[in-house]
């Protein structure tokens, strides 16, 4: 999977209407037709996926109850649509059945959703979704051998169970991206079991759909936190930058002709409504196929797919190539004499368009980098179309443009430096002591996943020629873990102010932040440096899971501590493993060894 698509996979899944109403155009029936038919087929997974992303501590088996719930429903409307529950929204249906289960309400603590209703109703369910997923039991393991006499034995229920687990585990992932995950394993399955080598065709196969997950769940959470925290006309930009980047051929007038599909209802998919979800990303791949000449010549073949291939493949395309006839730069939003005008006869879309031309023309920038650029024309025109002569101001437009690019940039750059002169492991160990600095209040497990995050940014794009852009667009992915999906999310003053301030400027805001100084440490009487011999069984990447977070509960507990005096409690850290795991009596040694590398 190349990283560079990854910033163009969720734009074409936010749109959604709020009602099931047909559509009047026979290519619109059509559609519509389709994917109402794969909505009944997989209706199954659907119900899985929503409930368990909604009631994450539920069990299998009740999930089960509400799948035979949610057929028996099915089968009722299609045989008379006339039912007055049949012209509900599925998603109230769904959690209306939720609502009803038998004493599930008050095991798992949602009967306060269940007394309010429609958007209510629907907005506390989305609440009660934990990102936090410590909660929930391992995943179950299982032998391949045991694995494939399972699937053989009983496919529908190992499939519906897989995605169970998936999905409750990725609770803000939406429904057309797990739907894809569970295609992909199922294929996996009948693939490796016929093979004799069961368990590395399971580990080669599923790297490429695990980061897929992976990838997505990141970018998916990130641009609901924007849209959560910041409201519709944030997405609205970032919909604009990503689709003018990739489609830069596509008309002005014809990309918000698009963009009424994509922004219609786009806070469905946030919140896990998985129907409107799947019928709004057919909805925007037709609208896409049915005018694919004047957009984009890379999607002939995708659009011949059938669903889910089809939006996939959309989404995977190469971004197209720029018009012969693009001039380097649109001279009616720097060179007019009526820019003041213009702007003022209808802003939005004035400001829409010029972010639609500078997009097409930069691919090389970072869809945060674009963003950026059109938050400065914003600020300039207000400043400059107060003045006498507004096009003496704005002139120089152009300059304040590169150099916002260029502060960017030059972070970049100095990322990248640390990473060729630390190499993986100490550039991980710095970004483990920043993070635990800037934000103690974060659990172990959310700071060490975060570090390594940001180390696989730069690992993965320092050597690419597109290294700006990549890097700027996965560093923003981690930010956007950082700061969370939910509004009401607090860690600290600090933080919390780069989170919600402005969405295209938070890299630059957390670049100037410091130690969180109204942190008070833990007592180090709180036993948080036991070691025990399980060190000595551990392998490499486990035993490098419980490094980070003893370099994480040291800075927590001691976030004084220079870089030096970090590194040396690492160095005695892997010292003590060593030489209490050869010695005669590890939990002994342990015992004796193990609280020099606090103190």
């Amino acid at each position: 999977m190349k990283q560079l698509k990854l910033t163009g996979f969720v734009i074409f899944f936010f749109f959604l209407t709020e009602s099931l109403t047909l559509p009047t155009k026979p290519q619109d029936v059509d559609d519509l037709r389709i994917t109402q038919k794969f909505i009944e087929d997989n209706v199954a997974y659907i119900t899985i996926i929503a409930f368990a992303q909604y009631i994450q501590e539920a069990s299998f088996e009740e999930v089960e109850m509400l799948v035979k719930a949610m057929k028996e429903y099915r089968d009722r409307c299609l045989a008379d649509m006339t039912l007055p529950e049949c012209s509900e929204l599925a998603n109230n249906v769904l959690l209306e059945n939720i609502c009803a289960m038998e004493g599930l309400p008050q095991k798992y603590n949602f009967s306060h959703c269940c007394h309010k209703v429609d958007f209510e109703r629907r907005l506390c369910f989305f609440h009660n979704k934990k990102a936090e997923v410590g909660f929930l039991p391992p995943l179950p393991t299982l032998d391949p051998e045991e694995k494939c006499q399972t699937y053989k034995n009983n496919k529908e229920s190992f499939l519906n169970n897989y995605i169970y687990e998936v999905s409750r585990r990725n609770p803000f992932v939406f429904a057309p991206t797990l739907l894809t995950v569970a295609a992909r394993f199922e294929e996996m399955a009948e693939i490796c079991c016929e093979e004799q080598e069961k368990a590395n065709c399971f580990r080669s196969k599923a790297e490429p759909f695990i980061q897929y997950l992976k990838a997505l769940s990141s970018y998916q959470k990130n641009v609901c936190g924007a849209f959560l925290k910041f409201g519709p006309q944030i997405l609205q930009s970032i919909n604009i930058a990503v689709l003018s980047q990739k489609f830069p051929k596509i008309e002005f007038k014809q990309l918000t002709s698009l963009l009424e599909d994509i922004s219609s209802k786009y806070d469905g998919c946030c919140e896990g409504d998985v129907v409107h979800c799947i019928r709004g990303r057919s909805k925007v791949m037709s609208h896409i196929c049915s005018k694919q000449d004047s957009i984009s010549s890379k999607i002939k073949e995708c659009c011949e797919k059938k669903i889910p291939e089809r939006g996939e493949c959309i989404i995977y395309s190469n971004k197209d190539d720029r018009p012969n006839n693009l001039s380097l730069r649109e001279a009616k939003f720097t060179e007019s004499e009526n820019v003041c005008e213009e702007r003022d006869a209808d802003r939005e879309t004035f400001l829409a368009e010029f972010l639609y031309e500078y997009a097409r023309r930069h691919p090389e920038l970072s869809t945060p980098g674009l963003l950026r650029i059109a938050g400065v024309y914003e600020d300039l025109l207000r400043e400059c179309c107060d003045t006498q002569t507004p096009p003496d101001c704005y002139k120089d437009a152009e300059n304040k443009f590169n150099e916002t690019t260029e502060k960017s940039l030059k972070i970049v750059q100095r990322e990248c430096e640390h990473f060729q002169n630390l190499g993986k492991d100490d550039l991980k160990y710095h970004y483990l002591a920043r993070l635990t600095r800037l934000a103690p209040q974060l659990s172990t497990d959310e700071l060490t996943f975060l570090g390594k995050e940001m180390v696989i940014a730069l690992a993965t794009c320092c050597t690419l020629s597109e290294e700006f852009a990549c890097v700027d667009n996965l560093m923003d992915l981690v930010l956007g873990e950082l700061c969370g999906i939910n509004k009401n999310r607090s860690i600290n003053p600090a933080v919390d102010h780069c989170c919600r301030t402005n969405f295209a400027f938070r890299r630059s805001c957390f670049e100037g932040l410091e130690a969180d100084k109204n942190y008070v440490p833990p007592s180090p009487s709180q036993g948080f440096f036991t070691f025990h011999p399980d060190l000595c069984q551990a392998h490499n990447e486990e035993l490098q899971r419980k490094k980070d977070r003893f370099l994480v509960t040291l800075v927590k507990l001691k976030p004084e501590l220079s870089e030096e005096a970090l590194r040396s409690s690492m160095t005695e850290f892997s010292h003590v493993v060593e030489k209490c795991c050869k010695a005669a009596g590890p939990e002994a040694c342990f015992q004796k060894e193990g609280p020099k590398g606090s103190q």
